[in-house]
């Protein structure tokens, strides 16, 4: 049963997924980032309904308090799954997710990415694709958009641990923007295997003030974020 729920879901998922793409050549042509982002928003709170429906995958949020949602700053996430990728266009209406540039080629979901626009990177473009991140990230900044990026760059296991990228030192030290630790077990429930129901966590810490050194406040949230993410996951092993 638990794979019948998976698979369809899967399959409701892309058919809601393929309903988005008439929308496309109309938001083509307005060119309103924030009517895409709103598009957005319409499809990722219909795939979460479909989970919550489907798979019985439902979201507690702790920490509320420590959402950082009058002004821009950088939330940095722990990456498990797709799931996070989606729900934050929830948690955090308008955010700016800093992702790989790969994303881009998948139908219909990396057209919605490039118009929100998110902030696309090419990982092996070493210090001209930071440049570029930091640009951006500026630019969305300025338009009131807090950032966030998922310093392991990329889905790690429950279990692993990956030293963080140092994408979030360039961020923090050219942005000055103040930044929210945010811990999740997403990856408990929508992982590498069948998709399966429960209540994914997610956690928002203080947050921390800008101007610090950067180096230690990297080392404060990684070791933050794992230390949550291994309770968060033990408590459901």
């Amino acid at each position: 049963m638990l794979i019948v729920r998976s698979r369809l879901f899967d399959v409701f998922f892309g058919l809601w997924t393929l309903r988005q793409s008439p929308f496309i050549p109309t938001l083509a042509l307005l060119q309103r980032p924030s009517l895409t982002r709103a598009a957005i928003r319409f499809w990722t709170r219909g795939v979460l309904g479909l989970s919550r429906r489907i798979l019985g995958l439902r979201l507690r949020e702790d920490g509320v308090e420590n959402k950082h949602l009058g002004a821009p700053c950088i939330y940095v996430c722990n990456h498990q799954s797709t799931w996070e990728t989606l729900a934050f266009n929830q948690l955090v209406p308008d955010v700016c997710i800093i992702a790989k540039q790969e994303l881009r080629k998948i139908p219909i979901f990396g057209w919605f990415l490039s118009h929100a626009p998110m902030i696309l990177i090419d990982r092996s473009g070493g210090g001209r694709a930071m440049a570029a991140m930091i640009s951006e990230a500026r630019h969305e900044v300025a338009r009131g958009r807090s950032i966030l990026i998922f310093p392991e760059g990329t889905h790690i296991g429950v279990h692993e641990q990956r030293k963080f990228q140092p994408g979030l030192i360039a961020l923090y030290r050219k942005l000055d923007l103040p930044v929210v630790p945010v811990v999740h077990n997403a990856g408990c429930f929508w992982g590498q295997g069948p998709k399966r129901g429960g209540t994914i966590v997610v956690s928002y810490f203080p947050t921390i003030p800008p101007g610090l050194p950067p180096a230690e406040v990297m080392a404060h949230v990684e070791q933050l974020l794992n230390a949550e993410k291994g309770r968060l996951v033990q408590a459901e092993t």
